[in-house]
């Protein structure tokens, strides 16, 4: 018999305008404990120097995590020329540091470009991608380094909107990237292209997938909600699962066809897309779920929304 789980049974999406010191996991717990909620997950960590747009699913939500995981996001962020630490940011311990005065603006513009389009990158050892089941960031703190193999990430925007000079000089940038691009070894690497070293100073992330800053809630909203136990209007704050998904294609169903793929029953569809992955929803718009086109043409269920619990 499965284990009841305490809370309310939520569902939907919630998009956090994470504060700075917080990781992601603490963040969500905050969150969760706040609603008072049975299930809930986040959609990728960021760093607890970073804050920004962070959607936290709940429920029936979390079905739908992976599409979040997995979509683009864009990032402002600050990096200081001139010190290099070891983590790549501002929390780690300072490796070196120089008089980087005679670094102009045209000479940070001129090394961007070779950040533009597909890259490729060595995960840090302070991420949060895992190395045997343990996260690398808690090896790197017990001074233990792990071979980390390159992986192709695609920076699909990168724009330099200010320099401010001096000894160490702070750029600001503004990117638009794929999943898993790490923005601390964007720093890094161009520090090493200038001669200087450079670590983040700042991140923020301003968007994930359809989701942005105007999306977004703030923690001492959500506290002084609680506070004056405004329940509802902190649930009235949760948008629908279905806007993980807002970017796939939709595919309508009869009530009959509503039924079949219920039951885990692939279905035929009038006109549906010829491949991939498909938003589901029936005839009256209740979302079901996510389905994939098969080779037949049929509408397969993936991820399905489990109602009337």
């Amino acid at each position: 018999m499965a284990r009841q789980r305490r809370g309310r049974a939520l569902d939907g999406i919630l998009v956090l305008d994470k504060p700075a010191g917080l990781s992601s996991n603490r963040a969500l717990q905050a969150v969760k404990r706040l609603y008072g909620a049975a299930k809930a997950g986040h959609t990728g960590s960021l760093d607890p120097l970073a804050t920004g747009v962070l959607p936290l699913c709940f429920g029936e939500a979390t079905k739908f995590s992976q599409f979040l995981l997995d979509a683009d996001k864009a990032y402002e962020s600050t990096f200081v020329l001139g010190v290099a630490t070891d983590t790549g940011d501002a929390e780690g311990q300072v490796l070196a540091s120089r008089d980087a005065s005679t670094l102009g603006e045209a000479d940070v513009a001129a090394a961007l470009e070779a950040f533009r389009g597909e890259i490729e990158q060595v995960p840090s050892m302070f991420s949060a991608l895992k190395h045997q089941g343990q996260p690398l960031y808690k090896l790197a703190r017990r001074g233990l380094e792990v071979e980390r193999k390159a992986r192709k990430v695609v920076i699909k925007q990168l724009e330099l909107r200010a320099f401010r000079g001096g000894a160490q000089p702070e750029v600001d940038i503004y990117l638009e990237c794929s999943k898993g691009t790490y923005v601390r070894s964007i720093a890094e690497e161009l520090g090493e292209l200038l001669a200087c070293g450079a670590h983040v100073a700042k991140l923020r992330r301003t968007r994930a997938g359809a989701f942005t800053l105007a999306d977004s809630v703030s923690m001492a909203t959500l506290e002084a909600l609680k506070a004056n136990d405004r329940l509802a209007d902190m649930d009235a704050l949760l948008l629908p699962a279905d806007t993980a998904v807002d970017d796939l294609p939709l595919v309508r169903l009869s009530a009959s066809g509503g039924f079949y793929i219920r039951q885990g029953q692939p279905v035929l569809v009038p006109n549906a897309p010829c491949d991939g992955m498909v938003r589901v929803a029936l005839e009256t718009g209740e979302f079901l779920g996510v389905g994939e086109i098969l080779d037949d043409g049929r509408v397969a269920p993936r991820r399905l929304i489990v109602t009337g619990r």
